[in-house]
């Protein structure tokens, strides 16, 4: 083995990056997971495209580079400009009671934005059959969870007459299944070991489950919503370690007669401590939970959020922040929806005039907002909703 070699393996155990482990020993080198996955950087003149097509100013996990990879969504954006619809298709593993603020990023941005500037039908898939093969979690849990964290979903405000929400143990079956057998039919085994990982220690029900995930990018999987719509495209909102899935899923739908799923790649919004990977859900002090009281958030922002402040006020005042390693700040950037006053942080942080207590003062309120406004919006989801929202019907209006 050459030394370059030697240098790359050894990247590639500093940084880990796949649907059920994210870590690195520093900061996720966004730049190495676009060439090594292959996608695209989401530039500037994307951006510019988006708001002309929609005639919305950009969301701010937009404009901010919070989404900042894609795959085809030019050719998404093509079809659009000459009047042909498509739909979208985001979903959740269902493994935690409640969802952290990490979870909610796919969430806001396909409802605050995407559905509504499009005005095009969403599918949300629930994959409690994973979890309960990846987690220790039992099959009566796993679907207990997965109604649970519907109701976090279903708060952020989504509607449900353009909106289908459905659990993998409920829905699977009829032309589901036709194609996910079609699908498992075109991957080897030494196909889906090199996308994955998988080691002879596995059990198949982990081998078996990619086409689980992958169907959903295809229309004839919902014949209830798209029937005679076959060719419909998709666009797949998503953080980047769910890419391999659909790398997947691309390489197989030309040969079954689907067009390849379009993507918009997010990164990861980072632990309290640090960017060394995203969130845990079994580090509850990692996260802000959005079942977390204002006492809660401020406390672990004042304890927990790392800061790129320097050790004594003196200091500080003289050398300023690295804000490039700051949580506080890295926090506000998505969400803080002003952009005067996150540039007005930014500069008085970066330049000492401003101290980590204050950013964290306001970072504790921002957030405190959020969550008290989602608590607000959960306690109003009834069963009865979740299950107009899981029930299996058309939606006539999905498109208007």
């Amino acid at each position: 083995m050459d030394k370059n070699e030697e240098k790359q393996r050894e990247e590639e155990r500093e940084q880990v990056v796949s649907p059920w482990e994210v870590s690195s020993s520093g900061k996720i080198d966004y730049d190495k997971l676009i060439d090594k996955f292959g996608c695209q950087r989401l530039d500037q003149s994307l951006v510019d495209r988006v708001q002309r097509l929609t005639g919305r100013p950009p969301h701010v996990f937009l404009r901010r580079g919070v989404f900042f990879a894609h795959r085809d969504l030019n050719d998404i954006l093509d079809a659009y400009e000459k009047g042909e619809k498509f739909y979208l298709y985001t979903g959740r593993g269902p493994s935690s009671e409640a969802l952290h603020l990490g979870h909610l990023v796919p969430f806001m941005f396909t409802n605050r934005y995407l559905q509504d500037a499009f005005k095009v039908p969403l599918v949300i898939q629930l994959t409690d059959d994973e979890k309960c093969m990846w987690k220790n979690l039992s099959v009566e849990e796993s679907q207990r969870l997965a109604r649970e964290n519907a109701k976090d979903i279903i708060a952020c405000g989504f509607d449900v007459t353009k909106t289908f929400i459905f659990s993998d143990f409920d829905y699977v079956g009829g032309a589901f299944y036709k194609n996910m057998v079609k699908v498992a039919k075109c991957v080897t085994y030494n196909k889906v070991v090199g996308i994955f990982g998988f080691t002879g220690e596995d059990h198949i029900g982990k081998v078996s489950f990619p086409p689980v995930q992958a169907v959903p990018s295809f229309p004839s999987s919902f014949p209830h919503l798209f029937s005679g719509k076959d060719h419909l495209r998709c666009l797949i909102p998503c953080a980047i370690d769910q890419d391999p899935y659909f790398r997947m899923t691309r390489d197989v739908a030309p040969r079954i007669g689907y067009h390849k799923p379009a993507l918009i790649e997010s990164s990861f919004f980072p632990a309290l401590q640090g960017e060394t990977g995203k969130m845990s859900a079994s580090d509850p002090n990692s996260a802000i939970y959005v079942t977390d009281s204002a006492k809660a958030i401020k406390n672990k922002i004042n304890k927990y959020a790392f800061s790129g402040g320097q050790e004594s006020v003196e200091l500080h005042r003289k050398l300023g922040a690295n804000l490039e390693v700051d949580i506080p700040v890295k926090y506000l950037s998505f969400f803080l929806e002003d952009d005067a006053e996150l540039e007005h942080i930014k500069k008085e942080y970066g330049a000492g005039g401003m101290l980590t207590g204050e950013v964290k003062q306001r970072l504790a309120k921002v957030l405190t907002e959020l969550v008290e406004r989602h608590q607000v919006a959960r306690a109003a989801v009834t069963d009865e909703m979740v299950d107009a929202f899981m029930a299996v019907r058309p939606l006539p209006n999905m498109f208007d």
